[in-house]
């Protein structure tokens, strides 16, 4: 869609977001095809849609409770993950997608980081999905890059009061304007990307509440060094 046919379009239905309208015309001008694409006809369609989304985004926010955000995996433990699927991957599959994983950090690494906020569950960090080892190794690498400015992990311990903000795993990419704004949930069916302003609202609530009752990112690191020390 041209910019001019999208700014024609929204005047015949009479929207008056200005914001709204220049960043809907900048998704439809200034959209190159990022590093994703070579992925493409490789891996579901879902994988792409993931990096492209936080790589345009303007924040990311992730709740987990059963995995490491993906975000902060070491490659030995994306594997470890991707290799409990069910029915089990082709080796050259199990690959690409760990490759793929590991390009995606490039929003917390690259020159202009995108801003991230984690919320972990102690089971998440506690599940060894392989061995001892590459357990004690992810979580240190979770406590490395939490020390970056631009990127806050919170833990959940087994013990805190007062949690029942949340039932599965939520991931939330920021718009250029709030109304571009998507949340994502993983299910066994499939990836669901959700961009209703009624069910963003729920999301960022959720998101919220998850948030006030986690410990605070000094608390959280202090936790998951303790962690990392036991195994």
């Amino acid at each position: 869609m041209s910019e001019q046919r999208l700014r024609r379009m929204a005047a015949n239905y009479a929207c008056t977001d200005g914001g709204f309208i220049d960043a809907l015309a900048a998704m439809v001008t200034d959209r190159p095809e990022g590093w994703w694409e070579e992925y493409r006809g490789l891996l579901p369609t879902p994988f792409l849609d993931i990096a492209e989304l936080e790589h345009h985004a303007t924040f990311r926010r992730d709740v987990e409770f059963l995995f490491i955000p993906g975000l902060l995996q070491t490659p030995e433990y994306a594997r470890a993950a991707f290799s409990s699927r069910v029915p089990e991957l082709p080796e050259e599959e199990l690959e690409l997608r760990v490759r793929h994983r590991m390009q995606r950090k490039a929003i917390l690494t690259g020159p202009d980081p995108t801003p991230y906020e984690a919320v972990v569950h102690e089971a998440a960090l506690r599940i060894r999905v392989s061995d001892r080892a590459t357990s004690r190794a992810q979580l240190f690498r979770v406590l490395e890059l939490s020390e970056a400015d631009h990127v806050t992990v919170r833990a959940i311990p087994l013990d805190l009061d007062g949690f029942g903000g949340a039932w599965s795993p939520m991931m939330l990419a920021g718009g250029a304007v709030p109304k571009l704004d998507t949340a994502v949930r993983d299910a066994p069916h499939g990836t669901g990307f959700i961009d209703s302003e009624a069910q963003l609202g729920v999301f960022r609530t959720l998101f919220r509440r998850v948030q006030a009752v986690s410990l605070d990112p000094i608390r959280s690191r202090e936790f998951i060094h303790r962690l990392a020390k036991e195994l």
